[in-house]
């Protein structure tokens, strides 16, 4: 007998009483369904609550900047710097017009690092002084020093750089075509001995140890003055092969007799 039909007691019918539904038990499919809901809306009110900084130029050069930096320009690349803002490469394009627009970008990034000589009285020390800023500067990012002699049009940090240093060198005596020369002739110094400071060893004991490997390929005899030379180094008895500063004295001193 079953809750829906008559029940008889005696000899009298009675009310047949009504059937009432059970719910079905709950599958854990269904469980995890509405608790993958439940955390997607909870993640959308996060991402809502704190939003993504708007794409620009400067956001685009900072981060091919980084990346050109960590792994070169042979690495850099439009999906790249798209991947470490979190866009699509497609979006870059409002700001940048390709590849070769960002290597000029952040060229010029660089160029602003850099410490630009003011008036003074010792104006071969302030020269001194904006070129070991160059230097250390070109370091930090070993792939510049080859760009800022790249032909292509300055940016505003770059012609902010030339500008200064012409405007100063004018300034303590030099003509507007010495000036020129000399700021040429001081910056070749600065990239080649930067250029080679990357690709040779700088320190002592990388020295001594290149020289002795050389100095056995030396034939004494012949080349006498090359192979006492090589034994120098050998020995550790010179810090420096290149010398920035020794070669940075030579010039300004050349210069100084110009004036």
């Amino acid at each position: 007998m079953t809750l829906g039909q008559t029940l008889e007691i005696g000899t009298g019918p009675t009310t047949a009483l009504p059937t009432t539904a059970l719910p079905a038990p709950l599958s854990l499919t269904s469980v995890a369904r509405a608790y993958s809901v439940s955390s997607a809306m909870t993640q959308s009110s996060d991402t809502k609550t704190t939003p993504r900084p708007p794409l620009t130029r400067e956001r685009i050069l900072r981060a091919a900047l980084a990346l050109a930096d960590a792994q070169g320009l042979a690495a850099l690349s439009m999906r790249k710097v798209a991947a470490e803002l979190s866009v699509e490469a497609m979006s870059l394009y409002n700001h940048v017009a390709n590849k070769e627009a960002i290597i000029a970008g952040i060229t010029d990034l660089v160029a602003g690092e850099i410490t630009l000589p003011t008036p003074d009285f010792d104006w071969q020390g302030e020269m001194r002084a904006r070129s070991r800023s160059a230097h250390r500067v070109l370091l930090r990012h070993p792939w510049a020093a080859a760009q800022f002699q790249a032909p292509r049009a300055p940016g505003p940090n770059m012609m902010t750089y030339l500008d200064a240093t012409l405007g100063f060198l004018i300034a303590v005596g030099f003509t507007p075509a010495q000036a020129d020369h000399a700021r040429n002739t001081i910056d070749n110094h600065i990239y080649g001995f930067t250029i080679q400071h990357l690709t040779r060893p700088g320190r002592a004991r990388d020295i001594a140890r290149q020289a002795r490997k050389q100095l056995k390929s030396i034939p004494r005899d012949t080349y006498p003055s090359l192979y006492r030379r090589t034994e120098d180094l050998a020995q550790a008895k010179s810090t420096e092969v290149d010398d920035f500063d020794f070669g940075l004295t030579l010039i300004l001193d050349g210069l100084d007799a110009l004036r």
